[in-house]
């Protein structure tokens, strides 16, 4: 009986490797494990960054701690360091790009793949992707010799005229500043917005259309109310991709920012990023709670990525969430 029961086991042991190697041949379970070990690989280098960001980073927490996110002051030769200044130009320079870039990025997506005849649309679609592999230190020496005179001789003198009454257009006119990287930024991630959104409204059923079309609206009608609704998902992921490119974009910024780290309500003033300080200071930092202060800067810029992000998708699934409870 003990032998019967062995060979029993034995059997089933073959017919489970049988199974196996039936199910490895046939692709699936190979697929699965394929693709199971490079998403796990994508989240141990994830984790393997963090944790050298935060290791190299040790002196400076250790002197700052907390008050490193707050403090103002960054002066390697006292050996005063705070982030608050670089975490300020980051964020503004990013929204100034994205409050400019969202609404044309948009509108042009809206055109390619709503209204424009196919062999325009296709024509524009392709010099619009070839925008994207611009290197960004082109668009840097653009903004020097092109958009930065002409911010200080026109749009800033006539902001100032026109909205000086706000604190973000009063002060000096220099041409660099927060403005200029805004606006350099902008450029640079116009493309992004562009190309992913016209995906996503292409990806829409054409039924969608055609419906609302019998319904009588209008061509506007159907593409404002069912067209971009339907592709709000891939309109928020472009937008996503371009302020993940906008935050961490180093050196068009570098060029045009003004490179001062300080605060202030202007648009006019000059600011810092922290991609811009790291790139600036990083080869000349000989002491080690100077490198370790940069290092703890890009540990910032990555948790600030990833806060903003989050935020950003919370938003969005709340968004979606009241938009399919609505009747």
């Amino acid at each position: 009986m003990a032998s019967s029961a062995v060979q029993i086991g034995k059997r089933g042991t073959r017919s489970h490797g049988r199974a196996l190697v039936r199910r490895l041949r046939a692709g699936d379970e190979l697929a699965h494990i394929l693709t199971l070990t490079v998403a796990s690989l994508i989240l141990l280098i994830t984790v393997l960054l963090v944790f050298e960001l935060y290791r190299s980073s040790a002196p400076s927490r250790a002197k700052f701690g907390w008050g490193f996110f707050y403090s103002t002051a960054w002066d390697p030769v006292a050996g005063e360091f705070g982030a608050l200044p670089f975490i300020y130009g980051t964020v503004v320079t990013s929204m100034v790009a994205l409050a400019i870039a969202v609404p044309l990025g948009l509108g042009a997506a809206i055109f390619l793949s709503e209204l424009a005849p196919p062999k325009i649309s296709d024509a524009l679609t392709f010099l619009i992707e070839l925008l994207a592999a611009v290197p960004s230190v082109i668009y840097g020496l653009l903004a020097i010799f092109v958009l930065v005179p002409l911010l200080r001789e026109s749009l800033q003198p006539f902001l100032k005229g026109a909205l000086g009454f706000l604190p973000f257009f009063q002060g000096p006119v220099f041409g660099v500043g927060l403005l200029a990287a805004g606006l350099i930024l902008a450029i640079m991630i116009l493309p992004f917005i562009v190309s992913i959104s016209r995906e996503a409204l292409l990806a829409v059923p054409r039924e969608q259309r055609e419906a609302a079309l019998a319904l009588g609206a209008t061509r506007w009608e159907a593409t404002w109310q069912v067209v971009v609704p339907f592709a709000r998902l891939g309109i928020a992921g472009s937008v996503f991709l371009a302020l993940a490119r906008a935050l961490g974009e180093t050196m068009a910024v570098t060029m045009v920012i003004g490179n001062d780290p300080k605060i202030g309500a202007s648009l006019f003033d000059a600011g810092y990023s922290i991609a811009a300080v790291i790139a600036n200071e990083f080869t000349e930092a000989t002491d080690d709670l100077h490198l370790s202060a940069l290092i703890e800067l890009g540990l910032v810029l990555f948790l600030l990525t990833i806060v903003i992000n989050g935020l950003a998708r919370v938003l969005m699934l709340t968004t979606t969430r009241r938009g399919a409870s609505q009747p």
